[in-house]
């Protein structure tokens, strides 16, 4: 991939000479005479390193050195300087340049800095995706449960991951509509490029605009400086819109030009700029009913409609349950210092026997109130929600509800099994911390794996 190096050099020799040296080297070079005018290139996504003199007119390069910093906090930046203004450049550098650069430097020298600054910029930018890694790997962010509903999920998800087209996500709220727009960029061949998330419902309305698309200095009151958008900080890669649905109708036609023809114009700016990300949208209302209502476009919706996932709710699949419950268990611990060990078996057929008409967001609050509230070693009923207690009905539908009394045995066992491989899986195949989270004895649950012939994965040992 070619770097892009912006040089921001008032004299006119020296911007050649160094504009020439870095082209010999491969790379391509955009040119400023003052800091005001570099301020525009900020926002280019494929900038790799700011190279600025400190001496120049109007706006000083120290002051351009904060604003790349603000702005683009992954572009190192490198100084030039007079021998008798080091003392400025090394400031610099506490104030966040990565490097100076003393006049008169050989080419070599220059190359050896840019190259320095490029490693770092890689470093950087790789930070920052690991950061999203860490932030991601969370369970409630993750796809848990093996429940037929969620076996159909994964495979509709493997279906589409491959390919560059959109993605509608429907499903009620807390159903998990993120956590499945995540697997597919992360599955796919745009996980190593930026993951970016936008939640239509969140932002308000006269904001959205600059906030999706980005603005330019003096487009309005307060823009003090050039800002990238979510579009163009999610080049090259994902670009997640949640809750679509609630998108101005305004909005939509310009969201439909990105869409058709990959480019868009920021906030008070003429300049078009090209972008490629891939869309995948989501949102828990009826879009069809939107267009037929006129709160939506119907050529956006049929843009989108490119390929359509539902998020089952979680009363289709209350086998998940324990599993589920039991990692968000494992995530709060992390955060939440006490000696909770797991749940207890009559917890965990509670929390498997409710409506949760909040989906696993609402499941997930359940367990951090019940880890607040537990005095033991094992989260027991009595710590559990009052509503949760109060015998609310599942919803019907043949995964969830209880049999016919002639096969209450295979569904008593199949939640068994259920319970216990949530807890060796918890445990890391443990079994001495699986029955202390199931609260039975280590004998017990001896017993019971080999009366229904669990397999003990000894990849759970790690």
């Amino acid at each position: 991939m070619q770097h892009t190096i912006l040089v921001v050099e008032d004299e006119r020799n020296m911007q050649l000479v160094i504009r020439m040296a870095l082209e010999d080297a491969g790379f391509r070079v955009l040119t400023a005479d003052s800091a005001e005018l570099a301020l525009s290139s900020l926002t280019l996504p494929e900038l790799s390193v700011v190279l600025t003199d400190l001496k120049l007119p109007g706006m000083r390069g120290e002051e351009l050195v904060t604003h790349c910093k603000q702005e683009r906090p992954e572009v190192p930046v490198i100084v030039l300087t007079a021998f008798g203004s080091i003392r400025s450049a090394i400031e610099c550098i506490q104030s966040g340049a990565a490097d100076y650069l003393t006049k008169p430097f050989e080419a070599d020298e220059l190359l050896l800095a840019i190259q320095s600054a490029l490693r770092l910029h890689d470093l950087l930018r790789e930070n920052q995706r690991l950061q999203a890694v860490v932030s991601d790997a969370q369970p409630h962010r993750r796809l848990i449960g093996d429940s037929p509903a969620m076996r159909r999920l994964q495979e509709e998800i493997e279906q589409v991951t491959p390919y560059r087209s959109n993605v509608l996500i429907t499903g009620e709220s807390g159903t998990g509509k993120e956590a499945v727009a995540r697997s597919i960029h992360e599955r796919g061949p745009r996980s190593e490029q930026p993951w970016v998330a936008l939640n239509c419902s969140a932002i308000p309305s006269d904001l959205m605009e600059s906030e999706l698309f980005g603005y330019v200095r003096g487009a309005f009151t307060g823009a003090n400086q050039n800002r990238l958008g979510r579009l163009e900080q999610a080049n090259g890669g994902t670009l997640f819109l949640d809750e679509i649905g609630d998108l101005g109708i305004a909005l939509q036609s310009k969201l439909l030009r990105v869409l058709q023809e990959r480019e868009f114009s920021p906030v008070g700016s003429d300049a078009v700029h090209s972008v490629d990300v891939r869309i995948i949208a989501a949102t828990h209302r009826d879009l069809p009913q939107c267009v037929r209502d006129g709160t939506f476009r119907e050529d956006l919706y049929y843009r989108l409609d490119v390929y359509t996932i539902n998020v089952p709710p979680l009363r289709e699949r209350l086998q998940d349950v324990p599993a589920l419950a039991s990692a968000f268990l494992a995530d709060l611990l992390t955060e939440i210092d006490k000696p909770v060990q797991g749940f207890t078996a009559e917890a965990l057929a509670t929390l498997s026997h409710f409506a949760w008409p909040g989906n696993v967001r609402e499941l997930r609050n359940a367990v951090e109130r019940a880890l607040l509230s537990c005095r033991g070693e094992l989260i027991d009923c009595k710590d559990l929600p009052g509503r949760l207690n109060e015998g609310v009905a599942v919803a019907a539908n043949p995964e969830s509800t209880a049999p016919d009394t002639a096969d209450l045995d295979v569904w008593l066992e199949e939640r068994e099994r259920n319970a216990i491989l949530a807890a060796l899986e918890a445990s890391k195949g443990v079994q001495a911390q699986a029955a202390r989270r199931l609260g039975i004895t280590e004998r017990s649950l001896w017993h019971r794996i080999k009366k229904l012939d669990i397999k003990v994965d000894k990849t759970w040992r790690g």
